[in-house]
């Protein structure tokens, strides 16, 4: 859509990285609008309506232009305003319609490893896992759909105190491996945790035997496949809830075969030093703003930390995939860890080419502007709050539906998904149930209610759906056909930015236009058939943009809402 534009900038500055058209505010005005005179004219030190005015003039001495658009204008201070033609818009909705990904140009393939969920054995998981695995599992789709290598590691926290913990207040309670069981692990952890906190040498005591586990220590060994293959289920059965799946389900501990070697190469470049008996990696640089302290490699008790992990499994995923990029969502909080074990991969000769990017996300919070509590003070466990959103739902007198169970888990979760989507990865948002739950305004149930409302009308005129002609009918027939025409450009900046919100936005943005087009224009009864051909194949297409964009958003469709 912009070749002219970029072919005149080129001509003008030898450069066309400017000639961006983006979609109006002002659909009253035009189509679409560049506003890049303005960095032009600071660069060429002119002024921006003169500017603007002298590639207008530029513009329509190329013949293309005048197929595509019906107006250029400049208007001050230095906006060039476009406007498509009728035939030009339909024509780009027509090759959407038949061509592989809506026509979508798809970047350079590259293979990508993502590290997500990042879940603790030995205890259920809570709503303080749900962001990372949901905007993790966007991404990845994001990914994948954008015809990129992508693997999906869990990367389960699996060797760290919390095992030392459990084991312990099981040898407490005398339960043997064979008699372990989901709600035994649920009590001990917070249990012992708790007693830690306490008591120090009850610590020092689970640390031990976390430190023997790691060594091999056979009883150990015994208690920790227990552990690990009981957590497993149920961290599973709460990811396939979710949709969220993986490649890859290992974790810390599958990392420790591979720490002699990293050990080896980084006593090779002298990059592990003593320091108060325990082994530390320098990091911190000349140009940091802030301080960054040490990477602790060895702890004085010879213990290894997830610092020491992180970067055997770095090692690893080089020596398995040899990614050109490994993305990790977690909590923002983590930053430094993560700055830490980044740069010490950067300095290790085998891992130096792999580019690590942290993607930290915010905290769910409660209405109070505090991480989500239950009514109790508990955080509350995942499966109760499915079941909490459940019921809120099927509450409302509005859905007296008879519902399939499946059908009620899709809205569940198009309930957490998109109240969680919607907002930018990095900030924390207010989780309001009730709010969310609703199949009005900006939530889940009204994208689903939307898409279902819609199909039917296609289902019932289904033998009308074929190509477009050149016509646009109406304001609000015009407003969804210019929306639709954006797709691109919202995949490719969620692609770059590595963050789903403006998916979710311009999902919801594509909804409302809908909506407005339903109410607006009748097809059910209408006799015009060039007009019913036109309208009922827009809405064909609408919904395959939707279907795959809730995809996108790990959001599955129910049959009826």
């Amino acid at each position: 859509m912009n070749e002219e534009l970029k072919q005149v900038l080129k001509e003008m500055i030898e450069e066309d990285t400017l000639a961006e058209l983006k979609i109006s505010n002002r659909p009253d005005l035009c189509d679409y609008q560049f506003d890049g005179t303005f960095a032009l004219a600071k660069k060429m030190h002119k002024n921006p309506l003169e500017l603007g005015e002298t590639i207008v003039i530029k513009l329509k001495e190329i013949p293309t232009s005048n197929e595509k658009f019906v107006k250029i204008e400049c208007v001050h201070p230095g906006f060039i305003n476009f406007t498509l033609s009728d035939a030009y818009i339909n024509d780009l909705l027509n090759q959407m319609a038949t061509k592989e990904k809506f026509n979508i140009t798809l970047p350079k393939q590259e293979t990508i490893v993502i590290d997500y969920g990042g879940a603790n054995v030995a205890k259920p998981l809570h709503v303080g896992h749900l962001r990372p695995a949901i905007v993790g599992e966007s991404i990845k789709r994001i990914l994948k759909y954008m015809g990129q290598n992508v693997i999906a590691d869990v990367h389960l926290g699996d060797y760290g105190l919390q095992i030392g913990q459990v084991i312990y207040g099981l040898q407490q309670e005398k339960i043997t491996p064979d008699k372990i069981t989901l709600e035994k692990l649920s009590k001990i952890y917070p249990k012992i945790s708790g007693l830690c906190k306490e008591n120090p040498e009850i610590k020092k005591v689970c640390e031990t035997i976390t430190k023997e586990l790691q060594d091999g220590n056979v009883e150990y060994q015994e208690y920790f496949k227990e552990i690990l293959k009981i957590s497993k289920q149920d961290i599973k059965k709460m990811y396939d809830y979710l949709g969220v799946s993986f490649d890859l389900w290992l974790g810390e501990s599958d990392a420790y075969k591979y720490i002699p070697d990293v050990t080896k190469e980084l006593n090779n470049q002298n990059l592990i030093q003593e320091s108060e008996g325990a082994k530390v990696i320098h990091i911190a640089s000349d140009t940091d703003t802030t301080e960054i302290p040490p990477l602790i490699y060895q702890k004085s008790n010879g213990a290894y930390l997830y610092g020491t992990t992180d970067l055997a499994t770095i090692y690893q995923r080089e020596l398995d995939y040899k990614p050109n990029k490994i993305f990790y969502i977690a909590d923002k909080r983590q930053n430094l860890h993560f700055t830490q074990v980044f740069r010490v991969a950067k300095k290790l000769e085998r891992t130096k080419n792999i580019d690590c990017e942290f993607l930290g996300n915010g905290t769910i919070n409660g209405k109070d502007g505090k991480p989500f509590k239950t009514r109790a003070g508990d955080t509350p466990k995942l499966e109760n709050l499915f079941n909490e959103i459940k019921n809120i739902f099927l509450s409302d007198e509005l859905h007296n539906e008879n519902y399939t169970e499946k059908d009620l888990d899709c809205i569940v979760n198009s309930v957490i998904k998109f109240a969680d989507l919607q907002n930018s990865r990095e900030k924390e948002y207010i989780f309001d149930i009730e709010k969310f739950s609703k199949t009005s305004g900006k939530t889940g149930p009204y994208i689903l209610y939307t898409y279902l409302r819609t199909k039917k009308i296609i289902k019932n005129n289904e033998q009308f759906v074929d190509k477009l002609s050149k016509t646009i009918y109406n304001v609000h027939d015009r407003e969804l056909r210019i929306k639709l025409l954006g797709l691109e450009d919202a995949l490719h900046l969620a692609f770059k930015t590595r963050t789903s919100s403006g998916l979710a936005n311009f999902l919801y943005e594509i909804c409302v236009l809908v909506n407005a087009f339903y109410e607006n224009n009748h097809i059910n009864n209408l006799e015009d058939n060039k007009k019913k051909t036109d309208w009922v194949t827009l809405l064909d297409l609408t919904t395959k943009i939707i279907q795959d964009l809730l995809d996108l958003l790990v959001i599955e469709i129910p049959s009826k809402m």
